[in-house]
């Protein structure tokens, strides 16, 4: 009886993680990687991502690291600084912000985002969220962008930015790996 008991235990608690893992997994989107379209410059290429499901469909972001960047004292200090390592220059040069940034921490670092508007080359609109956070001297740069509402695909960019493989790989390209 007592083992039965155990068992049932065991199934209910892996059925548990099971669920919690899905709502994770919907409250980040489903993002697929794609190839960097930006040309290079004094930066190293990040990595890019395209979200495919679980609403913030359509939605790109883009993550670098530019290590070597930021004061080491204060991290990212104003909204001055975030749009100006945030690369939200490369997907349109016309954009502008839309409010002031918030503090915002991922992965055990920390840093602002801001939300901008930005006139795309084929006409369109998007909204966008830039990010930057820091890390000792180094910067981790990301930009979510989509024709949806921004803090929609700011919110499912976040989620998926403090997954255990995004916070590996954002620690090795901090570390120059």
């Amino acid at each position: 009886m007592r083992r039965g008991t155990t068992m049932l235990m065991a199934v209910i608690a892996l059925g548990a993680v099971s669920s919690l893992r899905a709502a994770e997994t919907q409250r980040a989107g489903d993002w697929r990687e794609i190839a960097w379209p930006f040309p290079r410059d004094g930066w190293p290429m990040g990595r890019a991502f395209r979200c495919v499901a679980g609403g913030c469909d359509g939605a790109e972001l883009y993550v670098r690291a530019k290590r070597g960047f930021c004061n080491c004292e204060t991290g990212v200090a104003d909204d001055d600084e975030v749009d100006r390592v945030t690369d939200i220059d490369l997907i349109s040069p016309r954009f502008r912000a839309i409010a002031p940034g918030t503090a915002v921490s991922v992965a055990a670092m920390h840093g602002r985002v801001r939300h901008y508007d930005l006139d795309m080359p084929d006409g369109a609109r998007h909204a966008a969220a830039g990010l930057a956070l820091s890390r000792h001297c180094d910067l981790l740069v990301a930009v979510a962008q989509g024709a949806g509402e921004a803090t929609a695909v700011q919110r499912a960019a976040l989620v998926f930015l403090d997954t255990e493989e995004m916070k590996g790989w954002m620690a090795a390209a901090l570390d120059g790996r």
